[in-house]
C-alpha cells in the first residue's frame, strides 16, 4: 500500500517508489524543470502527442494544468505523477492514471511521456510497475487500459513487459500530431501476473494513512520511452 497526500503548496505529496525512480504529483515549483525538459524534447515528443497549444510551456498554462489536475483529483477522475530519478531527484517524465470509471467498471487509462535524454533506459518500465500497484491497491481498480500507435515499438514493448495483453485495434482512436490515428488497445487486470524484477516501496518516515489525490491527464498521449 502506498502513502498519498494531495497537492500542497510546498509539500512533497504522495510518493510511489520503484527501483531507480520515484513518483509524486506535480507541484508549482516543478515548472522551470518541466518546461525546460519538454522544450528540450519537443521534436522527440510531438509525433506521439496531441498538438501543443501556443502557450503550452508557459507558466500560466502550467498553473491552469495544476488547477485542472487538482479538480480531477478531488473528483476521483484522474491521478497525475511526475517521474524522478532516485539519487539526484532529476525529473525524467510523467505518467497518468486518467478517465477513471467506477461502478461496475473500476477501470482507468494509463498515459505516459519520457524526455528524450532518458528514453530507453528502463525508467518508464519501473514507473509503470509502481503505478499499477497503486491503481490496484490504493484506488481499488480492477482494470488498467492503455493505447499506443501501431508503429510505436518501444511503447508496445513496455506494455507487454508490464504484463498488458493486447485486446484490439481502434481505427481513428485519438487525434495525435494533428491527425486521427489508429491505436492498438491493451489492458491489464488486477489478477494478472506482475512484471518481474521491480518493486514498490514505502518510505519509513511515512505512515500507512491514505487519502484522495489527482492525476496528470496527458489527453491520451502515448510516448516513446
Amino acid at each position: 500500500m502506498v502513502f498519498l497526500r494531495g497537492f500542497g503548496g510546498g509539500e512533497d505529496g504522495r510518493r510511489l517508489f520503484a527501483d531507480g525512480v520515484w513518483l509524486r504529483a506535480p507541484q508549482p515549483g516543478d515548472f522551470p524543470e518541466w518546461s525546460g525538459l519538454r522544450e528540450q524534447s519537443r521534436s522527440f515528443l510531438q509525433p506521439w502527442e496531441p498538438l501543443w497549444p501556443r502557450d503550452e510551456l508557459t507558466r500560466g498554462a502550467f498553473r491552469r494544468r495544476l488547477r485542472r489536475h487538482a479538480r480531477e483529483m478531488r473528483e476521483d477522475r484522474s491521478f497525475p505523477f511526475f517521474i524522478f530519478r532516485s539519487g539526484d531527484d532529476r525529473l525524467l517524465g510523467g505518467a497518468t492514471l486518467s478517465n477513471i470509471r467506477r461502478g461496475v467498471a473500476q477501470t482507468c487509462s494509463l498515459g505516459y511521456w519520457m524526455a528524450e535524454p532518458y528514453a530507453g533506459q528502463g525508467y518508464m518500465s519501473r514507473a509503470v510497475t509502481a503505478l499499477l500497484a497503486f491503481a490496484y491497491s490504493d484506488l481499488n481498480l480492477h482494470r488498467v487500459e492503455a493505447a499506443c500507435l501501431p508503429h510505436n515499438g518501444p511503447s508496445i514493448r513496455l506494455l507487454q513487459k508490464a504484463g498488458f495483453e493486447r485486446e484490439g485495434y481502434a481505427r481513428g482512436y485519438l487525434r495525435i500530431a494533428g491527425e486521427w490515428q489508429d491505436h492498438l488497445l491493451f489492458a491489464k487486470l488486477a489478477g494478472d501476473p506482475e512484471a518481474s524484477g521491480t518493486r514498490l516501496e514505502e518510505p519509513a518516515e511515512l505512515n500507512a494513512s491514505i487519502c484522495s489525490a489527482a492525476t496528470m491527464t496527458w489527453r491520451g498521449q502515448k510516448e516513446t520511452l
